[in-house]
């Protein structure tokens, strides 16, 4: 949020540096995320000074410029070539001294500097309107006011404004800073720990004055809930304008582009107060009615942005007697609001529920100044000001009169919140002792009225217009920021306590599988857990009416649970490749939400995502693309880590992939692994091929083993045999160390495929495979005769049960 010190200089008369008054609202909690001036002309004519012609004589050298001799004043008499026809000898001009940075239209600074043009030499530039961003007109240079005197800044003839603005990073529960007067008062309470006292001045309303009661306005609220309080006022015989300078400087310098001077006044002051206006034009309010009301289901509106919308029941409107004329607190209508061409206005200030406010925002995807506070909670006693308030400007900006008694619709008055603290919850939650009479002094600089005050705490009532303040504790964190974080005292010593826990609990079983990751080259993602539903039309695996959705979701793209981590998972790929990160190796530990009847699941999953090159390209090895292969080996380790062992592989059905496999342990399903389908991929604008693995991780946790087995070291040696056979092209690796682990349980301890060879010189359907069997026995050193027989059983086994036949 912006604020400009200008404005808050309004409300409090204080002159104190920027850096000083940004550090005072950041103690305040209001934190200052930046300070940036704002001038109404860029670089505020810094450098162009008032200058007098004195002598001007056509140039020797060119028939459309001339040279003059220009008194700067102080900065004396200079030459200045100039190509503007109205130039003129006894002119007041605006110079441009040498060193001073100008602006083009688009923005782009330039420099002033002296020069020789067609061989006289120039100190400066006599300006035009367009070239000092006064304008567009280029015709001929600026002639100024003969009084004016020699040297005079052009920031002060031309009332150059300049301001500095405060961003604020404002929380959710600061409904009261969401204007100048919250943070004045803010800061005022600030100013008073540092003794400096200063008082709050608000704008007065007794101007405010009814001319006559030609324009009468009825108004019927039916929903007393949702619109507690409703204020509204005619104003006829304006006329809409330009706003004035003053004003669109205003509303400039924090952000907000000015309209006309109703719209704009209606603006100010709801920066000004914090309190959202709307203004109807009166001649469309159909029975000179207006109706506040929940929609029908189905009833329709254009609003304000050129949207039709079919509205909910739930929504709060502003209705004449035949149509809805805006969406209650959210965005007005289109055929209702201001134009050109408007003369009786409706003027509307009004306190509706933030519940139900928030829920129509969220429910179109709008957000506006006037939603954004009327969600938070705005100060229902200001309603009644801010309108006369902003009455009283409009009449000033837009001359009309006031045409009707003000209606201030507020049959139950909302009573402001009375609390009793105690001194030893201050002090207990505090940790420290704060003088009582300070805490006093705090407590009025936030306008929260002491009732009384007794030996053991005190009676207090919160000011409306603090809406987040509505516990004891409350009251506490008020006194804490105001007294200041910074003075709170602390011990030199941490104490803690060991907690123990088993080396067996999920976050350390994931401390160690990620570490594991983190060292074959896997970096950790973590993925946020709200996602859009459109996501659930990619797999058929996704039944959709198991999703969680948001009840109030911040936009659409953030409306559901996520049930598969694919996606978001896809989301990061597609994000680093459009940065030009191609070889990516990413795990994530997370959730997925299902909605089974009417109880909820979160199962927890570990998935792998592998795309790109498997090593960055180095000059003395050739690059090589990750395959299935690849994430498979990594699942092995992780389940091997883990003590599960005798995993079983199958097809997998589950539609993301494009080919897959599942693990298994018995009938427990353990990981899902393979190539994402290429139209997945598309759909989001990702190139490569990407492997991924879910691996369920509540089930691994169940059937990790919870035992280490320890062996000793072999005292005798082991023995490599390699064998070449040929296969049938349909037989698989794994078939073969099956069959050699079946057939040889006590010597056999390792077996490698370390050479495939398909081609020409090979059967039709037959293929090569070079298979290395490691052998060892542990009690003996092993014979050449025993070798032999091993490797003639394992060769027999081969041929019989897949065809092998050994290879020459």
């Amino acid at each position: 949020m912006k604020i400009s010190y200008n404005w808050i200089k309004d409300f409090l008369k204080i002159d104190l540096p920027k850096e000083k008054v940004g550090e005072i609202l950041t103690d305040l909690g209001l934190e200052v995320e930046g300070i940036t001036t704002y001038e109404s002309i860029k670089g505020g004519l810094a450098g162009v000074v008032v200058g007098e012609v004195l002598e001007c004589v056509k140039h020797p050298n060119a028939d459309k410029l001339s040279l003059t001799k220009v008194d700067l004043g102080e900065g004396g008499v200079v030459p200045i070539v100039c190509g503007a026809p109205n130039v003129a000898q006894g002119q007041k001009v605006a110079v441009a001294t040498i060193g001073t940075t100008l602006y083009d239209k688009e923005g782009v600074p330039f420099k002033i500097k002296k020069g020789k043009i067609r061989g006289k030499e120039s100190f400066g530039m006599i300006c035009a309107e367009d070239e000092l961003g006064l304008g567009d007109n280029h015709e001929g240079i600026i002639v100024l006011e003969n009084t004016l005197p020699n040297g005079k800044p052009c920031g002060e003839v031309f009332n150059v404004v300049s301001d500095v603005i405060f961003e604020i990073g404002l929380t959710p529960n600061r409904a009261d800073a969401m204007s100048h007067l919250g943070v004045a008062r803010d800061l005022r309470a600030g100013l008073l720990q540092q003794g400096i006292n200063k008082e709050i001045i608000t704008p007065s309303v007794t101007d405010f004055f009814v001319n006559n009661r030609l324009l009468k306005i009825d108004v019927l609220v039916d929903n007393k809930e949702l619109a507690p309080r409703y204020c509204g006022v005619s104003i006829s015989n304006i006329k809409v304008a330009p706003s004035p300078a003053w004003l669109q400087n205003r509303l400039r310098a924090i952000g907000i582009i000015p309209k006309n001077n109703v719209v704009d006044a209606t603006n100010y002051v709801l920066h000004d107060l914090g309190q959202p206006l709307h203004v109807f034009d009166a001649l469309h309010i159909s029975g000179k009615k207006i109706i506040v009301r929940n929609a029908t289901e189905g009833e329709r509106i254009q609003t304000l942005d050129g949207v039709d919308r079919s509205l909910s029941a739930e929504d709060l409107v502003i209705c004449d007697m035949d149509k809805p004329l805006c969406l209650a607190g959210v965005l007005g209508g289109n055929n209702s609001g201001v134009s050109q061409d408007t003369t009786h206005i409706f003027l509307e200030s009004a306190y509706f529920n933030p519940i139900a406010i928030r829920k129509t925002a969220k429910r179109y995807g709008i957000s506006t100044d006037a939603s954004f506070r009327f969600e938070r909670g705005i100060n229902v006693d200001t309603c009644k000001y801010a309108l006369l308030r902003a009455a009283i400007l409009i009449k000033k900006l837009a001359g009309g009169e006031i045409s009707s008694d003000v209606i201030d619709f507020y049959p139950k008055k909302i009573e402001d919140f009375k609390v009793f603290l105690t001194y030893e919850k201050i002090d207990n939650l505090i940790g420290q002792v704060i003088p009582r009479d300070e805490i006093k002094s705090i407590l009025h600089s936030l306008d929260i009225q002491i009732n009384s005050i007794t030996e053991i705490g005190m009676g207090l009532t919160v000011p409306s217009y603090r809406v987040d303040v509505q516990r004891d504790v409350d009251v506490i964190e008020e006194i804490l920021r105001v007294y200041g974080y910074n003075k709170i005292e602390y011990s030199s010593k941490v104490s803690a306590t060991m907690a123990h826990s088993s080396k067996y609990e999920d976050t350390n079983i994931q401390n160690i599988i990620g570490a594991q990751l983190a060292g074959q080259g896997f970096f950790e993602i973590m993925n946020n857990s709200l996602t859009t539903a459109k996501y659930n039309e990619l797999s058929t695996d996704i039944d959709p009416n198991q999703a969680v959705a948001i009840l109030n979701p911040l936009s659409q793209d953030l409306a559901v649970m996520r049930q598969n981590m694919l996606f978001s998972g896809l989301e990061t790929i597609a994000y680093n490749n459009n940065r030009k990160r191609s070889d990516l190796a990413l795990f994530e530990f997370g959730k997925t939400y299902h909605r089974i009847g009417d109880n909820f699941e979160e199962p927890k999953h570990l998935t792998l995502f592998l795309t790109g090159n498997v090593y960055p390209e180095m000059w003395n090895a050739p690059t090589q693309r990750t395959n299935f292969y690849y994430l498979k080996a990594y699942i092995m380790r992780i389940l091997e880590r883990l003590g599960i062992k005798e995993v079983v592989e199958s097809p997998t059905d589950e539609s993301v992939f494009q080919e897959g496999i599942q693990l298994s342990l018995g009938k427990i399903h353990l990981a899902s692994l393979g190539e994402v389908k290429r139209s997945i991929l598309n759909y989001f604008d990702i190139k490569q091929e990407v492997f991924f693995a879910d691996i369920s991780w509540d089930k691994v946790l169940e059937n990790l083993s919870k035992k280490v087995f320890y062996t000793e070291i072999p005292k005798y040696p082991e023995v490599r045999r390699d064998l070449a056979l040929l296969l049938d092209e349909n037989v698989l690796f794994e078939q073969l160390y099956q069959i050699a682990f079946k057939t040889e349980k006590e010597l056999l301890k390792k077996v490698s495929l370390f050479d495939v060879y398909q081609g020409d010189k090979l059967p039709k359907g037959k293929k090569s495979y070079a298979l290395s069997f490691v052998l060892q026995d542990k009690n003996k050193t092993l014979t050449d005769k025993q070798i032999d027989k091993v490797m003639n059983v394992l060769l027999d086994t081969f041929s019989k049960e897949v065809g092998a036949e050994l290879r020459s």
